[in-house]
């Protein structure tokens, strides 16, 4: 029994042992940004000059292949950041990106909807909790105060000040950042790599809240358009007949309920993820028809499951049978009619 017990401990003790050790690894995240693997290559012998024979004549030199000679200051090892550098999201119509260690910059078309980047891009940061040290809109330049930035890749995170320039040449509207301070905890980190990567994660932060703020600007402005939307006929990649709504997935998905009920179907199940939703055809009396203006649809009364498709700024549906097959193209034509009647109906 006594030796059950102190086996009993030692393994307690054992136990706990290999708790804090995993503990105090997995506080350690440097292991995420350094080469991981046998690194026996950093004793290799350094490279020396061929010594060529006297009488040799070697063919014309090709330097294609040549290994250039590393830097002696370039950290090799476990000093090495294996990490790839960040890229710059180009999410907004017409844009492009350049970055370098000074700066990082977001060209756009000098289109109506960037004259007002400077109140955008100040919405975005007041949106993301980035606190100002100074704004002006007369000059269209903003300088942030301190951003902390909390990655998985870092022990300590990162902070960052940064000015905010927004300028014009031409036909193209300029967002310039450009660091004024970057610090890992105490330390001022003057590397131009990790002065480039900031730049780009902020400038990134900004591109993502305006992509949101442009997309929602423009889903409100489609379903609230008089409550019109248009739809038409179409056909899908197999030739198959289906019914082609002119908006966003987003406002179709949004307005199918009232849509639905108006042309007389009751909804069921629906997974937006899928763009699946279950209908039951009733159908309509033919007053109901005739207020809605168009003629009373031949289709089968029954269940039926609804596709919708996402082709960005439009959206398809496709009505397929219990018993999988789609509307024929003149059913498919006459739930044209209809749907086009419910997505006209304004909205209440």
């Amino acid at each position: 029994m006594a030796t059950l017990l102190h086996k009993s401990k030692i393994m307690k003790v054992a136990g706990l042992s290999l708790v804090v050790l995993l503990a105090a690894c997995s506080s350690d995240q440097r292991y995420k940004r350094q080469v991981s693997g046998d690194e026996s290559y950093l004793e290799s012998a350094a490279l020396k000059n061929l010594v060529v024979p006297a009488g040799m004549v070697l063919p014309l030199q090709n330097g294609e292949y040549d290994i250039p000679t590393p830097k002696k200051s370039e950290p090799v090892g476990l000093a090495l950041d294996i990490r790839p550098p960040t890229q710059a999201l180009n999410l907004l119509s017409g844009s492009r990106s350049e970055n370098n260690a000074d700066n990082s910059r977001l060209l756009l078309p000098n289109t109506p909807e960037n004259t007002t980047l400077y109140e955008q891009v100040s919405a975005v940061l007041a949106d993301k909790g980035v606190a100002l040290a100074k704004s002006d809109a007369g000059q269209k330049q903003i300088v942030t105060d301190w951003i902390t930035w909390t990655r998985a890749d870092e022990n300590v995170p990162f902070q960052s000040r940064h000015n905010l320039a927004i300028s014009q040449s031409g036909n193209v509207v300029i967002l310039t950042i450009t660091n004024t301070g970057l610090r890992q905890g105490e330390n001022e980190i003057s590397d131009p790599m990790e002065v480039k990567r900031y730049n780009t994660l902020l400038l990134n932060e900004v591109v993502d809240g305006l992509n949101r703020m442009r997309n929602l600007s423009e889903n409100s402005a489609t379903s609230n358009l008089q409550g019109i939307i248009d739809v038409q006929t179409g056909s899908d990649n197999a030739g198959l007949p289906v019914i082609i709504v002119r908006a966003p997935f987003d406002v179709v998905w949004d307005r199918l309920p009232i849509a639905l009920e108006s042309v007389g179907m009751k909804m069921g199940d629906r997974t937006r993820s899928k763009g699946s939703i279950e209908v039951t055809y009733k159908g309509l009396s033919s007053a109901s028809w005739s207020t809605l203006g168009v003629d009373k649809p031949t289709i089968n009364e029954g269940d039926y499951k609804l596709q919708v498709g996402d082709l960005n700024n439009r959206s398809s549906l496709q009505f397929i049978s219990d018993k999988g097959k789609p509307l024929t193209q003149s059913e498919n034509d006459q739930m044209v009619a209809a749907m086009k009647a419910a997505f006209s109906k304004p909205i209440k």
